[in-house]
């Protein structure tokens, strides 16, 4: 009987618990509810400021504002008000322009961190505070009158991707402002040997795009010891959608940095040159950062054991599959792309992100701008939850609406495959490497002289239309291609080594596609053999400028190179059906020799024909090259769009690592 009664009480208590809803924990984040509206965040206005967040799970919410980004009591603590769809909101009816603020969350019985909400515009030094900011008052002055360079067609994009304080940092940089926005902003900088760098220099050397590596707010530099040898490439958010401090000439005060990024978009935009933004949404710097501050678990993937996937291999992965993530992450680019009139964003470990959200991303870009450009990594680190057929990975690229990623494919065929920075590549005579070179030269996509069997990584195409793929040898991750190309060939000289690398990007740059130059190339960068320099000092990752003075010849050559493809649209077809019926490739007897013809003023190109021969062995070969009058415009070294010389068709010897290229008209 004391049994069965014991049983009675707790069937009754049980009965009663599972009548109670909870008012703060919700088990399952399928059933946090979504908030479709676009005002989270803070409003600012000079008579009230609106304070409105997403944070489902809290049972309370608290808003402090001080006078300072750090240190100081509060000036003043609100409650906020649950408002519908799990937000909390609250207006403060006084003009709060440049004060600073957190909020704080109570979930599960606990107050957690203050933070600022996900969506802070503008923050404090280290970004520990938000800031409520006018945003008009950091406009340039002609900030309305900023106008974007023209472009015709994705594939007339030339990409020079660039740390912000690599360019300036070195003592022979000539630029007042190192390792900050305003230095790129800075005209008229020489080096000790009077050559131009900086802006002018990488004006003059062609290039449409310049792709900035992270410069959103990032949390491995602190913006407090300004004068300290501090590094970092910036892949570590903290505040998605602020600029960093330590590129801003004051990281204290929140308009600085937002005006002077601002201001250094105006001056490329001015100057011909269009900026792309890199952007980091797959993982956050930790886990404590302002996510999981106001919905703990919520934007991250786990594991079936409850723990952070990393298929980042940073520690964690965001959850783009989910509703309010989709919603940030779509927001967040959109507003870039509006309040800095940005050109362009390269994601980050875009494989990690679920090919539904990149659509969503592209769609509502396109809808502002459609000649922006997105492209990104088209692979992960590492495993994640989310299934393969639903990552934007470079095998489903030709899912992807607008976008692209980086084919890999004809970067390790040139250069040697990326996981032995001892392996060599085409341009280094190794035997196999063609054909993944010739996959890339049409962009990746189908073409039926391809065997796919033969390329190095993917069996089949993945590129729907040229603009889809992004050609390169080099980029900030892995070795500079100057160092790469020393570790592979320690026997060679350094004028062979120069002959490889001017190889290396004269098929780049002749290749369909979107061509895509890692800074410093041009002038032989090196970062001493250190491939993953991500927090190395400016000793090793600035540009070094006298550099460009000792290789005067490369430079140049570079130059003309950039300008042939500009001048030619033949090697930018803008479709995969023109590549197909204009570019053929010929059997060369030689399985180290590539040599294609495009044909017919392909893409209403001036030449009629264009021969391109590149012999990727160290000696030179016969080739035959086809009847006809030729000019020889390139031959390895040396590039001159009239003519080099007059050739005949039949037989030619192709000198060992050279590029040639003739026309027809």
């Amino acid at each position: 009987m004391k049994n069965l009664k014991t049983i009675l009480v707790l069937t009754i208590v049980f009965s009663l618990l599972a009548s109670i809803k909870p008012l703060t924990v919700i088990t399952s984040t399928e059933e946090y509810p979504v908030y479709e509206g676009k005002d989270l965040g803070v409003s600012w206005s000079p008579e009230k400021t609106v304070f409105k967040i997403w944070a489902p799970t809290a049972s309370a919410v608290k808003l402090r504002l001080y006078a300072a980004g750090d240190g100081g009591k509060p000036l003043q603590s609100f409650n906020l008000g649950k408002g519908i769809k799990g937000t909390w909101e609250l207006t403060v009816k006084q003009d709060l322009k440049n004060q600073y603020y957190t909020f704080q969350t109570y979930i599960n019985g606990k107050w957690l961190k203050e933070r600022p909400d996900i969506y802070a515009k503008a923050v404090g030094v280290n970004g520990k505070r938000g800031m409520v900011v006018d945003l008009s008052s950091t406009d340039p002055k002609k900030w309305a009158l900023d106008k974007k360079p023209l472009q015709k067609n994705f594939t007339d994009i030339i990409i020079y991707e660039l740390h912000v304080r690599d360019l300036s940092a070195s003592a022979n940089s000539g630029i007042e402002h190192k390792g900050k926005f305003l230095g790129l902003a800075e005209t008229k900088t020489k080096s000790p040997d009077g050559t131009a760098t900086g802006l002018d220099h990488i004006k003059s050397l062609g290039v449409t795009h310049i792709h900035l590596l992270p410069s959103f707010d990032f949390n491995s530099v602190d913006e407090t010891k300004p004068a300290t040898d501090q590094y970092n490439w910036g892949y570590d958010p903290i505040n998605y959608n602020v600029p960093e401090g330590s590129y801003a000439t004051d990281a204290y005060d929140g308009n600085v940095r937002i005006r002077e990024f601002k201001k250094m978009v105006q001056t490329l935009h001015a100057n011909g040159l269009r900026v792309i933004l890199d952007v980091v949404y797959n993982h956050t710097s930790d886990t404590s950062v302002s996510f999981n501050q106001f919905v703990p678990g919520y934007f991250y993937r786990r594991n079936a054991n409850g723990s952070y996937s990393n298929g980042t291999g940073c520690g964690n992965e965001t959850a783009s599959e989910k509703a309010m993530m989709r919603k940030y992450m779509v927001e967040s680019v959109v507003y870039w792309a509006k309040e800095y009139h940005l050109d362009g964003f390269r994601f980050d470990l875009m494989g990690i992100h679920d090919i539904e959200t990149m659509n969503n991303i592209s769609a509502a870009l396109h809808q502002l701008d459609p000649s922006i450009f997105i492209y990104g990594e088209g692979w992960t680190a590492g495993d994640s939850p989310l299934p393969e057929d639903k990552r934007a990975i470079k095998k489903n690229t030709y899912k992807l609406d607008k976008i692209a990623a980086f084919s890999d494919d004809i970067r390790d065929g040139l250069r040697g495959g990326w996981s032995d920075a001892k392996s060599k590549g085409f341009v280094s005579g190794a035997p196999g490497m063609a054909e993944s070179v010739k996959f890339g030269i049409v962009a990746s996509v189908q073409h039926p002289q391809i065997d796919y069997t033969q390329v190095n990584y993917d069996k089949a195409p993945w590129a729907a239309e040229p603009y889809q793929t992004i050609t390169y040898v080099s980029c900030h991750d892995d070795n500079t291609l100057w160092d790469r190309l020393k570790l592979a060939n320690p026997e060679a000289s350094d004028s062979q080594l120069i002959w490889m690398d001017k190889l290396a990007n004269t098929i780049v740059f002749t290749s369909q596609g979107v061509a895509f130059l890692h800074a410093g190339e041009e002038m032989l960068r090196t970062k001493n053999g250190i491939a993953n320099s991500f927090k190395s000092p400016d000793a090793i990752n600035q540009l070094d400028w006298s550099r460009k003075a000792k290789y005067k010849e490369v430079f140049n050559y570079y130059r003309s190179l950039i300008a042939l493809r500009k001048h030619h649209p033949a090697f930018r077809m803008p479709s995969a059906q023109m590549i197909r019926e204009h570019l053929k490739f010929l059997e060369t007897g030689d399985k180290n020799t590539i040599a294609y013809q495009i044909s017919g003023n392909a893409n209403g190109d001036i030449w009629r024909n264009i021969l391109l021969v590149f012999n990727g062995n160290t000696g030179p070969v016969n080739m035959n090259i086809p009847k006809g009058k030729w000019r020889l415009v390139a031959d390895g070294n040396e590039i001159n769009e009239k003519s080099l010389k007059a050739v005949n068709g039949g037989q030619l010897i192709i000198p060992g690592t050279s590029a040639y290229i003739f026309y027809e008209l």
